[in-house]
């Protein structure tokens, strides 16, 4: 069985926010990004796959862009769904710890 605790040891950094993936098969990607305040994983779209946010601790905001942009405000316990092909980003108000589960292979695209 794998498994992972994802608050057991929280990586942020400058720059870039840290992703870190924790398991990953042939169907499925699970990644954790560490979010210092002001950090922004810029918008991006997944062109093959649906991809699900799941917030663990902190605030920021959850953006939608198809073709008019959409937000919710991030906290612990919300969930939220980028669906295939929309561009979409994260921005951190406090530290902000959110782990994603992405279909594989999703590709991606930067906008």
């Amino acid at each position: 069985m794998e498994q992972a605790n994802v608050l057991d040891k929280k990586d942020y950094k400058d720059g870039d926010v840290n992703k870190v993936t924790y398991l990953k098969t042939e169907q499925l990607a699970q990644d954790t990004y560490y979010f210092k305040p002001g950090q922004v994983l810029a918008y991006h779209r997944h062109p093959s796959g649906d991809q699900v946010f799941f917030v663990h601790e902190g605030e920021g905001a959850f953006a939608l862009d198809d073709g008019k942009e959409n937000s919710t405000q991030l906290k612990p316990g919300v969930v939220v769904l980028a669906p295939k092909g929309v561009w979409h980003k994260i921005t951190a108000k406090t530290n902000l710890v959110v782990s994603q589960a992405t279909v594989q292979p999703a590709g991606m695209e930067k906008r």
